[in-house]
């Protein structure tokens, strides 16, 4: 419970500092550049050289890839009775389809499953949200916004990305053996720790303070799937398909019920696919997630 209390206490600071402090649209993208070039590649690197790889952690890394392929079906299907415009369905396969792991599901599965929780998204993130956001999702993007896709700045934005960049160096670290020294672990672990803070509350940043403009119909169907659908298949496919039980299950169901990923939500922004519809999406359904990622905790524990 203080755990779950903490995230909604950075939310609300977010909300609070854009409301009476800043009240610029764009306020968190400061603290996003903060986040994505230091903070995160500075836990990637600390955690990733020090990770005991396991055939089993096979199944979270894998969650993301299911989640949006699945995603691409299902508003596919639902297309035909809904009738979305094509720039809205492509907002929410994308937004729908790709978990924020990094932003939201690190500090979750470190709070709820130690450090080796954090370890093991870090592996779901960098090999499963992040390269499926840079490889598949920039792809529907471009379709979507009748663009040829180019698979040389696809590679190029996916290689040079800071995270994974830092992560494929850390893996290599990590093959052959080498391990960091104490005073370099330590600066790490203080360029590492304001993560978790920072990131909800640049969440709280997003989080839209009028229901002005608010897609509600658009936004009911990406979140059910979001929230809802996608942590049930996971659950049935990992847990009775696949009958898997433990750590490798629950956090691979809760990083399926993880809000949308920051991330996707600017790629369709940046190729004018309904940009308020994916500004919704992640300052809507992260907080909401919050609440049922607490309930499928709980629900979990019963099995």
């Amino acid at each position: 419970m203080q755990n779950i209390l903490f995230l909604f206490v950075c939310i609300v600071i977010g909300m609070l500092l854009k409301k009476y402090l800043t009240k610029d649209d764009d306020s968190h993208l400061l603290l996003n550049q903060i986040l994505i070039y230091v903070c995160l590649p500075a836990i990637t690197l600390l955690h990733t050289t020090e990770t005991t790889f396991d055939v089993h952690y096979l199944l979270p890394m894998l969650m993301p890839w299911l989640s949006f392929g699945c995603s691409f079906l299902f508003f596919q299907w639902l297309d035909s009775y809904i009738h979305f415009h094509p720039h809205t369905k492509a907002v929410l396969i994308l937004t729908a389809g790709i978990p924020s792991v990094s932003f939201v599901g690190f500090p979750i599965f470190e709070m709820l499953y130690g450090e080796t929780g954090l370890e093991i998204g870090i592996l779901m993130s960098q090999s499963g949200s992040f390269l499926v956001c840079g490889t598949l999702g920039v792809m529907v993007a471009a379709y979507y916004a009748a663009e040829v896709p180019s698979v040389k700045k696809m590679l190029i934005g996916v290689l040079t990305f800071p995270t994974f960049a830092v992560f494929c160096v850390a893996v290599l670290l990590n093959l052959l053996g080498f391990h960091l020294n104490s005073t370099f672990k330590d600066i790490l672990e203080k360029l590492a720790s304001p993560f978790g803070f920072l990131a909800l509350v640049s969440v709280g940043m997003q989080v839209p303070t009028s229901t002005d403009g608010w897609q509600v119909k658009n936004l009911k169907w990406g979140l059910a799937y979001k929230l809802l659908i996608t942590p049930l298949l996971i659950f049935i496919l990992y847990g009775i398909v696949l009958a898997k039980k433990g750590i490798i299950l629950e956090i691979s169901v809760l990083g399926a019920a993880l809000g949308p990923m920051n991330t996707i939500a600017i790629i369709a922004t940046n190729y004018k696919l309904n940009p308020t519809l994916a500004s919704q999406m992640v300052g809507i359904g992260i907080p909401i997630s919050l609440v049922t990622i607490g309930i499928l905790n709980e629900i979990l524990h019963l099995f």
